[in-house]
This record gives structure tokens, sequence and C-alpha cells, in this order.
């Protein structure tokens, strides 16, 4: 069973899965998630329906709020009407803000620089205050950066994230455009937790079981590699796979922009069972594989 709006998604990504088409953060989605969940029995949910651009929150917070917080308050609500106890919420690692670190941890404070960021973490804090009312068990996941394709038709569309961006900048014979070379790392250039696509979704079962055990309550995961990669040997990667000779151009740093963020991901080993277990390799050779693909469908 699957709900979404749409605005990002394809139909046909979701094989033979019930489709509820539904912007979660509508005046009327509570009742209809409602329905939904007594009408198919739903006794777990995952939640990965949110606006997710950080340049676009700033512009309008207003909108990502309503989004994000409204989507999030409509399904607790729903749970709650419906007693579905057992959530886990897709978060970011965008709500540690600028954390000048060798590993982030999950009890690191948390000061978001973005109105994205500031809306997963109030997501995290409306989990939490859930689970101490209800019965509700719920895993909140802060993602690091996800690269790669489980299969060559599920390749990322767009091109927000740093290799997809990358592989279109080669194809059009132009070369790769980084943002600052004088950062205090190895390379001068930013690092990076990537974890690869596959690794996350395996996160995600693995948090669903995790909420099926017995006890109440919330708790929050890191889910990375704990390996950090710079942009440079990202792009020196893309470049082995695709054959394409990248000079990367340098400009001016973005504002906001840490020089290091890499997850301490010992909690979810622990708690979860989980680790990632594919490298930067492994999310290269995917994503350029399923980006071929696209160009050939």
């Amino acid at each position: 069973m699957v709900v979404d709006d749409l605005s990002f998604g394809n139909r046909d990504r979701i094989g033979r899965a019930k489709l509820v088409q539904l912007d979660i953060s509508a005046d009327h989605a509570q009742g209809v998630l409602e329905a939904t969940m007594r009408d198919f029995d739903v006794e777990a949910v995952i939640h990965f329906a949110a606006q997710k651009q950080v340049g676009v929150s700033m512009e309008r917070p207003t909108y990502y709020y309503r989004q994000n917080v409204g989507g999030m308050t409509n399904l607790l609500a729903a749970m709650e009407s419906q007693e579905v106890s057992r959530l886990v919420f897709s978060s970011s690692a965008a709500a540690y803000g600028m954390l000048d670190v060798e590993l982030v941890t999950e009890d690191m404070p948390c000061n978001p620089i973005n109105p994205y960021g500031e809306t997963k973490l109030i997501g995290e804090w409306m989990a939490q205050r859930a689970s101490a009312a209800t019965p509700l068990r719920a895993a909140s996941l802060r993602y690091f950066n996800v690269a790669g394709a489980g299969w060559d038709d599920l390749g990322d569309p767009t091109a927000f994230n740093l290799i997809p961006i990358v592989f279109g900048q080669l194809a059009h014979g132009a070369d790769p455009v980084v943002f600052g070379d004088d950062y205090p790392t190895p390379d001068g250039t930013g690092i990076r937790d990537y974890v690869h696509v596959l690794d996350l979704a395996e996160a995600h079962l693995s948090a669903l079981s995790w909420t099926g055990k017995p006890g109440a309550g919330h708790e929050v995961f890191n889910i990375g590699t704990g390996v950090g990669s710079s942009v440079f040997e990202v792009i020196d990667e893309i470049s082995r796979v695709t054959g394409h000779s990248a000079r990367p151009q340098i400009a001016p740093r973005r504002p906001g922009d840490p020089a290091r963020v890499v997850a301490d991901v010992s909690k979810a080993t622990k708690a979860l069972g989980w680790s990632a277990n594919r490298g930067l390799s492994e999310m290269v050779e995917s994503a350029w594989a399923a980006y071929q693909a696209a160009i050939r469908a």
C-alpha cells in the first residue's frame, strides 16, 4: 500500500502495490489516511512523504512547514485514531546543522540552518511526543548523503545531488563545478558520508523490525557508512566509471556548507543490527548504469 501525491513519484515504480494518490498535508488528508489504514488493515507506516530541496525551503519556508510538518501532523493523527503503533520516519542529517566534529553522533545538539532541516527535526519531536503519550514505537532515520540505484530502472530522476549533477555536466561536455577547495580537509574539498540507496532500504527494514519489538518510545538513528569521501574523490570515481575525464572548475564556497559531515553509525549497528555493505564505487557504478538506462528508454 503506497500513499503518494506523485509530485516527484512515478506510478510505474510501485509494481502491483495499491496506490492512493494524496497530498498528505491537505486539509482532508487525515480522513483519507484513516480510511486507508482501516481498509487495508495497516499495522505499520514508513513515512517518506516530504519536500526535500534545501534551496527551495529557503525561498518558500511557509510552504515547507505546511508540507512537511502538516503532513506529519495528519499522519500521526490518523495513526492514533486507527491505533497504528509502528512508525519509521524519514529524517535527515540536515537536522544537525553545522557541526565541526570528526563523527556525528545522535546525541549531539541539533541546530538546523535551513527550513528543510527544521521541518525534519520538528517531525522527530512530534514522533517523540506522540510515543510518550501513546503506544507508538517510532524510529527516526537521519539519512546522510544517499546515492546509487537499486536497479537500472530505478535511477534518481532529478539532479539535486552531486553524482547525478556531475553525470549531467559531463554528458553535456561541461566541467563539474566544485564549490570551494580551501576547506580544512586533505584535498581542500568538503567531505560527506555517502550511503547506497540499497543499504538505506535495508536500514528501513531493520528499523521496521525494531518497531515490532516489545517496548515503547522513540529513537533516532544515523544512517550512513561512517566513511567520508571528498568532492574530488567522488568526481575521480565518476571519471573512472564513466570514462569521461573531469576537470573540476572551482567556485567560491556556498554559505553554510560545513567542511566535513560523517556519521557515527554505531547506534544503528548495535540496536538495529544494520550496517552499510556497499562503497562509493558501487554507488557510482549503479547510478551510472541507471543514468544510461534512462537515456536509452
